[in-house]
């Protein structure tokens, strides 16, 4: 599963979820791949190029620009994200090669299409648990302004 689009629970993190979330910090809020040294990009990192199969360990910061590559429109939400509908999740290709999985914000989703040029915000993913529960943040998409 894509970082940034994980499975919603009603109860507050698990102990393996925090540190989890504090090693996914960069992906989440920045973008943040891996660069192998034949150059290909790679999101989310690797230890290993998928292009190539060479070692991949430089750290490389996507602009977060991109474009819509496919997307669909959900109206029959998984638990946790029934106050969300209709919201789209696209496929979007970034500037830089890779493709990410990511909801589409500040847009209708009858606005939505192919090759819209798009660009990455940080935004609320869920809360878990009760008003007491974490609040996890990470990457979406906009159209880009």
């Amino acid at each position: 599963m894509y970082v940034g689009l994980e499975a919603s629970s009603k109860t507050n993190f698990t102990p393996m979820e925090i540190p989890r979330h504090w090693r996914l910090k960069k992906e989440r809020y920045g973008l943040t791949g891996e660069i192998c040294p034949q150059g290909h990009t790679i999101f989310p990192p690797r230890d290993i190029c998928p292009d190539c199969g060479n070692e991949a360990k430089t750290p490389y910061q996507f602009s977060g620009k991109g474009e819509v590559y496919s997307y669909t429109t959900i109206y029959e939400a998984p638990a946790g994200y029934e106050g969300d509908v209709p919201y789209t999740i696209a496929l979007v290709k970034l500037d830089e090669g890779p493709m990410v999985t990511t909801q589409l914000t500040d847009i209708d989703p009858g606005e939505v299409k192919i090759g819209l040029p798009v660009e990455m915000v940080t935004r609320k993913l869920r809360n878990d648990g009760d008003e007491r529960g974490t609040i996890i943040y990470g990457y979406k998409f906009r159209p880009q302004v």
